[in-house]
Parts: C-alpha cells; sequence; structure tokens
C-alpha cells in the first residue's frame, strides 16, 4: 500500500484544510495510506486525530512567513476579475513574526522528516507548503504533488521552487489558467476540483432555530455570508448593500460567519470596520463569529451572499450549492465555473459593486419561487460535479499516475 504524506502549515480548519480532509476517507479506500504533517495542535490535529489519522508534528505555529509565500505581496485581483491589490497575507492567512524560522530551516527540518519516513508520495496542500517544499522532494527524489489554492502573483523564484514537483494541481481552470500565464510548467499543470459530502451538506427544512438563537421574529429573512473575515472576501461590499437592502426590506436581517486570522494592521481596520457597519444597523447585522454547525446554519438562511474580490473556488459556495441554498456571488475567479453560463444555479455579479449586490438580493427576496429553482439547480450542479467521494477518486487517480513512474523503477 503506497505511502503518503500530505504537509499541511496551518492548525486551522479553512477552506484548503477542509477540502483535504473531504478526501482522505476515499484517498484510503483506493489504496493508499496517508500521514498528515502539521502543527501538532489545533482544529485540523485534532480533528485529524479524531478521525484516526496520524499526525506527524510539523513546525510550531504551523505558518510561514509572508515572503516564504512565494508572492510579490500582491494578489492579481483584477486577474481573478476584481479590483485593486490585496497582501500576501490575506491570500493565505498569514502573520509575519521575527518569531519564524528561515526558509533554509524549515526546509532542513522537512527534509529531514521526511527522509525519516520515506513516503512514496508527498503532497503539499497548499501554495506555500508547495513553494518551500519543491526543492526539498526534488533533492530527494520523492514524487510530489503541489496543491494551487490561491491566486496570487508568485515570484521568479516561486515558480521555480513549485516547477520542481511532479504534478501542481489547481482547484479551477481559472487558477490553472493564471498560474500558467506566469510561469508555472502547463505540462504539470491539472485541474481537480474541490468537493463536498452532499449528505452532511443538503436541503432540509428550516425549523427557525437560527431566528430563537438570535431572537428574531420568524417573518425575519435571513440573509447570510460564510467565510474568513478580510479584504479578499468583500463583507465590506455586503455591509455597504445591507444599507440599502434594510432601507427597502426592513424584515431582512443580515448574518456574517467567519472570523478574522491575520493580525496585520489593515486586516484590524478591515475587522473593526465591519463592526462599525454592525453598529450602524443595530439588530439588524449579527457577526456570528467561527460556527461549527454551518450545514444546519445553511438550511436557516433565505439565501447566501458571497462578495469575493477573488475566490479561486470558494469552498463555501460548494457547501451552498450542496444545500440547495441560493446564491448571490461575484463573478470572479473560479465562481462561473461552479455556476456555469446558462445554468440557472446562481446569480452572479460584478466584484466590488455594492449597487449590483443590492438589487441582485433585492429580486430574489422578492421572488421565492425563483429561489426554489435557483437551489434546486445548483443542488443538481452540486451533485454532477463536487461531490467528495468523486473528488477523491480522481486525487486518487493522480496519486497512482504521480507514482507509477517511482514504483516502476523501484523494480
Amino acid at each position: 500500500m503506497p505511502n503518503v504524506l500530505l504537509l499541511c502549515e496551518y492548525p486551522t480548519l479553512n477552506g484548503a484544510e477542509q477540502s483535504m480532509l473531504a478526501t482522505l476517507e476515499g484517498v484510503g479506500r483506493a489504496g493508499f495510506r496517508v500521514a498528515v504533517a502539521a502543527p501538532p495542535a489545533g482544529p485540523l490535529a485534532d480533528t485529524l486525530r479524531a478521525r484516526g489519522i496520524e499526525v506527524e508534528p510539523l513546525g510550531g505555529t504551523g505558518s510561514l512567513a509572508a515572503s516564504e509565500a512565494g508572492g510579490t505581496g500582491s494578489l492579481a485581483a483584477s486577474e481573478a476579475g476584481g479590483t485593486g491589490s490585496l497582501s500576501a497575507s490575506e491570500a493565505h492567512g498569514l502573520t509575519s513574526s521575527p518569531c519564524h524560522p528561515s526558509q533554509a530551516q524549515r526546509r532542513r527540518e522537512l527534509a529531514a522528516l521526511i527522509a525519516r519516513r520515506r513516503p512514496d508520495l508527498v503532497h503539499a496542500n497548499s501554495l506555500s507548503m508547495g513553494r518551500l517544499s519543491g526543492p526539498v522532494v526534488a533533492g530527494l527524489g520523492i514524487p510530489s504533488i503541489a496543491h494551487l489554492r490561491d491566486i496570487v502573483h508568485l515570484s521568479r523564484q516561486a515558480v521555480a521552487d513549485l516547477n520542481r514537483h511532479t504534478r501542481l494541481l489547481a482547484v479551477s481552470e481559472a487558477t490553472r489558467a493564471f498560474h500558467a500565464r506566469q510561469g508555472l510548467d502547463a505540462g504539470k499543470l491539472h485541474v481537480l476540483y474541490n468537493g463536498v459530502d452532499p449528505a452532511r451538506f443538503a436541503p432540509r427544512r428550516a425549523d427557525g432555530w437560527l431566528h430563537r438563537e438570535l431572537g428574531l421574529p420568524e417573518s425575519a429573512l435571513l440573509v447570510g455570508t460564510i467565510g474568513q473575515i478580510g479584504l479578499r472576501k468583500g463583507q465590506d461590499v455586503l455591509a455597504r448593500a445591507a444599507a440599502e437592502i434594510a432601507s427597502r426590506r426592513p424584515e431582512v436581517h443580515f448574518v456574517v460567519v467567519g472570523e478574522r486570522h491575520s493580525a496585520k494592521a489593515e486586516s484590524l481596520q478591515f475587522a473593526d470596520s465591519l463592526e462599525q457597519a454592525a453598529r450602524r444597523m443595530p439588530g439588524r447585522f449579527h457577526c456570528l463569529g467561527r460556527r461549527d454547525d454551518v450545514p444546519r446554519l445553511m438550511n436557516e438562511l433565505a439565501l447566501l451572499v458571497h462578495p469575493a474580490r477573488q475566490e479561486p473556488l470558494g469552498r463555501v459556495l460548494l457547501e451552498a450549492a450542496a444545500s440547495g441554498l441560493p446564491v448571490v456571488a461575484t463573478a470572479v475567479g473560479g465562481t462561473a465555473e461552479i455556476f456555469p453560463p446558462g445554468s440557472s444555479s446562481a446569480v452572479l455579479v460584478p466584484p466590488d459593486d455594492a449597487g449590483s449586490l443590492a438589487a441582485a438580493v433585492l429580486d430574489l427576496l422578492a421572488d421565492a419561487p425563483r429561489r426554489a429553482l435557483l437551489g434546486a439547480a445548483a443542488r443538481r450542479r452540486a451533485l454532477a460535479a463536487f461531490d467528495a467521494a468523486g473528488a477523491a477518486q480522481r486525487l486518487a487517480e493522480h496519486y497512482r499516475e504521480v507514482c507509477r513512474p517511482e514504483r516502476k523503477g523501484r523494480k
């Protein structure tokens, strides 16, 4: 049974980690033994151990310095369909700190770990971990995969480091094309969509528990957004649109789910601006922080709004689609691959356009039959293209293809 060592630098359970977790059972059934090198304390390690998956302690905080992410300091929001630029820390949820080990030291530690474990395949679960591990696995002669889950500008050195991997998996065609344009080896680039569990995220009748938790009447319509609090996710655009929506639909309430990870001044300022928006709409704009009941919570919403400025392939959009929840999202990155033109599975609007966002939300709130049709079409789309079991099968096939030359070489 081939041994796979997955590399995860963050201790959190954000989209990249959730997408990885969704494949592990299926990959195991396909005949691979997986261990995960990750920070030894935190939600990710706790979840892995609860599932009986071996955790190999990796690093201290599990974070790379922003310079190690390989970027130039800005996200290519314009390439993703947005405007302006975002910091590399927004792309990866990283925080710089003088106590972070150097890149050379991290590579030495990683090389020692991999040499000790002698896996048949190394799979870096993020772009920044892919950059760190590329020269290491190439030097050790071990087949490897780097997962590209970000649309972010890369330095020439970062491109060279990533190209040392045997294969590069992009989460969307938009992500693949972006990175091919900036020099990643097109022959190594493949698209592998993330998957969600359609039984965990499924249409269910709302029972009003979230209304009761928030002290709202049954007649309130809940419009939600879910994601890490930060400029890339665009919650500030929703806050501006919310003022217009609230003035015309007094029964509408807004639910913001997510937490801030970056400690940079710009991120603190952004989070503070959301709190100010909530104060300007007392009792109407509800910031719930991190939640562990997102599948149930989605069933209580009238619709999901995803106002991101850049989105390689938004996991929350896959979850909403599987839940049969109507969606208003920005037409950026891989979002149009989730909800392709002609599928009538979501309403897409331009990024950074609060007026268009407000108009789309108001139109849907006034048309319950259309919301039901959108939700049903989104569910069909999720089952057809983003089922977790199918994603695991496709990942296992990538594993087999990457391992095969190495196995033949050992005979």
